[in-house]
Formats: C-alpha cells, structure tokens, sequence
C-alpha cells in the first residue's frame, strides 16, 4: 500500500487505469503512541475481499524512551496479520504467548470466540533510538468459524528461529 500520491506513476501493465473501481487515500490513525495509514475501511468501501482494516504502521521513529504501546484489548470472529519491515514489536496475549516479532517474520492471530492482546514496543528497544515499519490487517473469519478456539502463530523468516514462548 502506497499513501504517497504521485501526478504520474509511469503505469505499463497489461491493464489500463481505466479499469480501477477505486482509489483510496488512507486516514492517519493512532495506535497507542504511534500514527498509522488506515486504508480500510474507507467510507465507500467497507472491506476489500476478506480485508476489514489495512494498515500500515510508519516508516517511523522513535526517540529514546518512546515506543509502540498498544493496550490490551478484546477480538473476536476476526484475524490479524501482522509484517514488518523494520524495527520490532512485543506481543502478548491471553493465551499465554510472549512473542517479538522482527522484520521479515509472520505474526498470525485468529480471535475465534474471543482473544485479548497487547503489543508494544520492547524495554530494551527503548533504550536506544528506535525505528518501526509495517502493515497489518484484520481479515474476517467465515460465519462458521467465528466460535472457534482462538490461536496464535508466529512464522519466523529463518527456519527454526524461536522467539516466541509462552508466559511461565
């Protein structure tokens, strides 16, 4: 996704412009400290296939002592994605998993009947000036899925990588 509009963005594809239904230009939003570009939903478009939020999360920077802090606070009947390109995010939730996610890593959560969860912004990233790019979105859950168990999975971009654990 691209929020910077260009008078001229040397289109050669196989399709003309002509044949996009719509362009939308996202919304600045925050996230707990943090300013994000919200491209769904847009007021004439609620959702895009199974896509009910888009974001993306800076390029942005922080100064030392700054960060990240997203609440905990309730899905339900939803997923998220979540992808970064640079800097890290903390992960935590009510199923017990601790997890950073770094760029090139894979966070999947689906809420099923119902997850609580938080990320922020890691006291040691902290402790030095810190930078935070990514997208995330939230896909909705076919009706018959909605109930269940929720779930959390961490793909990291090097095999075998762990570095996500649950909470002792």
């Amino acid at each position: 996704m691209s929020w910077q509009l260009v008078a001229n963005n040397g289109y050669e594809g196989d399709c003309s412009p002509d044949e996009v239904e719509m362009v939308i230009v996202p919304r600045t939003g925050d996230i707990g400290g943090f300013e994000v570009q919200r491209a769904l939903p847009f007021k004439h478009r609620r959702l895009v296939g199974p896509f009910i939020f888009w974001d993306q999360m800076g390029p942005g920077e922080f100064l030392t002592g700054q960060g990240v802090d997203v609440r905990p606070h309730p899905h339900i009947g939803l997923s998220t994605v979540t992808y970064l390109f640079d800097g890290t995010l903390d992960h935590r939730d009510s199923l017990g998993t601790f997890c950073t996610i770094s760029p090139g890593d894979l966070n999947l959560m689906s809420a099923g009947r119902g997850i609580v969860h938080s990320e922020r912004s890691g006291a040691e990233v902290r402790t030095a000036p810190s930078r935070l790019y990514g997208i995330q979105s939230w896909v909705a859950t076919p009706k018959d899925q909605e109930e269940n168990a929720p779930a959390f999975q961490h793909i990291g971009k090097e095999i075998g990588r762990a570095s996500c654990r649950e909470r002792v």
